[in-house]
């Protein structure tokens, strides 16, 4: 697993022919670039968690019938920090770093003073997102990093309190049919009273010509109150339908108090999340239009999500999928030491971690006040998740379950926010780490998450091809670009990659100008 999982990564900074199998579809025209830690130890220290490894970008350009692969290190100051002082320097997630023992006293004191409010890495592992037409590698945090999706070139460093009040943002934004872009975040210490804010980012809002980042027309379209003043929920993503936000303040949260002193206590950042099994979760709904919230308090009980599938509208009700799991146990499971393991004892040391389930929670929108205590008020046909009012006003929330064991989840994007039939997933068994796509096995093999690509004039939902990037521990197995017929699930083609591919995150599928 180590091989995998452990192993530093390498840049293919040119561009490398890929060798196709098959035949790829004329149409497909693009790049899909994906982004994940690449790089786990600088000179002789180690990272401890494979969320800390420094990003590395990689990218597959489709066009007339061939695949082109290349990837780079995120030039990010944190990578520039360490590469110069040829050790780990900046502290991530789960890694906490102290100063050198020979730097001065006026030093040392100014980097303990410093982390009071940490200062978070700008080490942006998780995603690719688009805000206007600019393209950043984005993690959780107040920092990203521009890229050029095409040479995948550290362009520079921007920081959303440069524009608006926060401290953390989400790597899972929500684009809808006019380029605009919808994200969530969350403010507090020092940004007044503590709260997760909605905000759109236009999408015209690039300024190329002069050089000025989209962020700066950045507008905030609403806020939620912290439940816990001290106490926020940690997300990794969130809901929309075409007039509604949808966020779960799930019981898996951050302690401030823990974070702030975190430095001191020589504990992690990672040490500060907590999930609350006795607590509830809530689930918010506010409208993207006005930024009003719906008044109607919607709980259910503990879980903890990472990942949305889809949520939409229907007769009077938002409907949402998610990806929900027992316990946070998830994160433990990616600790580097974990990797050293073989498969077997991996497996045993980890057989209580829960397998995700697939759930589909269901609010009714309407004014319910007068309706009986014990009603169910979900009246949608066909639908079996409840939504029932009790004595004091709010309204307990009990999903369907549609299936276990799917992470990862992705869609036709051209039917986010709306009803729709399908989506496609890395299927998980005991293990964090994805063998298969839904019905298709790639045994001994790694699949990163199936990206979805519509035919040119698609009517139908599963009218196109998924793409997925596979690497194997089998030195006798090239890395391979996995292109799936998304009706069949049969092979269409595969391009292996003579160079060394990395096991990554998440991503995005840029087409190919017209």
């Amino acid at each position: 697993m180590e091989q995998i999982f452990g192993k530093n990564g390498s840049e293919t900074p040119e561009p490398v022919k890929a060798q196709v199998t098959g035949e790829l579809p004329p149409w497909l025209r693009g790049s899909l670039l994906r982004n994940g830690p690449g790089l786990f130890s600088v000179g002789e220290s180690q990272y401890n968690h494979w969320f800390d490894g420094l990003s590395l970008i990689h990218s597959f350009t489709f066009s007339g019938g061939e695949v082109t692969y290349r990837s780079k290190f995120l030039k990010s100051d944190t990578y520039k920090r360490n590469i110069k002082a040829d050790r780990i320097v900046v502290s991530e997630f789960g890694t906490m770093i102290y100063p050198d023992p020979c730097k001065n006293i006026f030093s040392r004191v100014f980097t303990h003073l410093s982390n009071v409010i940490p200062d978070f890495t700008d080490n942006n592992l998780i995603n690719i997102i688009r805000y206007g037409q600019d393209y950043y590698a984005s993690s959780e945090v107040n920092y990203m990093n521009q890229i050029d999706p095409e040479t995948l070139e550290t362009v520079g460093r921007i920081n959303y309190r440069d524009h608006i009040a926060l401290n953390l943002a989400t790597a899972h934004p929500h684009y809808d049919s006019e380029g605009n872009t919808y994200n969530m975040g969350t403010a507090m210490m020092s940004f007044g009273l503590p709260k997760y804010v909605i905000f759109k980012v236009p999408g015209d809002a690039s300024d190329k010509q002069c050089g000025k980042p989209a962020l700066r027309k950045v507008e905030q379209i609403g806020s939620i109150p912290f439940r816990s003043t001290l106490f926020p929920s940690y997300y990794h993503s969130f809901g929309m339908t075409e007039n509604y936000i949808v966020f779960v303040e799930q019981p898996f949260k951050l302690d401030i108090m823990k974070l702030a002193t975190a430095y001191f206590r020589g504990v992690n950042w990672g040490s500060c999340l907590k999930f609350d099994k006795d607590d509830i979760t809530l689930f918010h709904v506010v409208n993207k239009h006005t930024g009003k919230a719906v008044s109607t308090r919607f709980y259910a009980d503990a879980l903890v999500v990472f990942h949305h599938i889809n949520a939409y509208e229907s007769d009077g009700h938002v409907v949402f999928d998610l990806i929900s799991y027992e316990d946070s146990k998830l994160y433990e499971m990616f600790y580097m030491k974990s990797f050293k393991q073989d498969a077997g004892s991996f497996m045993e040391e980890n057989r209580s971690a829960c397998i995700p389930d697939v759930l589909r929670f269901v609010l009714p929108l309407a004014d319910n006040k007068e309706a009986p205590g014990g009603s169910n008020l979900v009246t949608l046909e066909g639908e079996t998740a409840t939504a029932v009012m009790k004595e004091d006003g709010s309204v307990y929330c009990q999903p369907d379950f549609l299936f276990k064991g799917l992470e990862l989840p992705g869609i036709n994007y051209n039917f986010n926010a709306k009803k729709y039939r399908y989506f496609y997933a890395s299927k998980m068994e005991l293990s964090a780490h994805p063998s298969k796509i839904a019905k298709f096995d790639v045994e001994n093999c790694f699949a990163s998450e199936p990206v979805f690509v519509a035919s040119p004039g698609a009517v139908e939902e599963d009218d196109g091809v998924i793409l997925s990037s596979v690497i194997s521990p089998d030195p006798n197995i090239s890395p391979f670009m996995l292109v799936l017929d998304a009706k069949t699930f049969t092979e269409i083609a595969r391009a292996s990659i003579d160079a060394n591919v990395h096991m990554d995150l998440h991503g995005l599928f840029i087409p190919a100008a017209v």
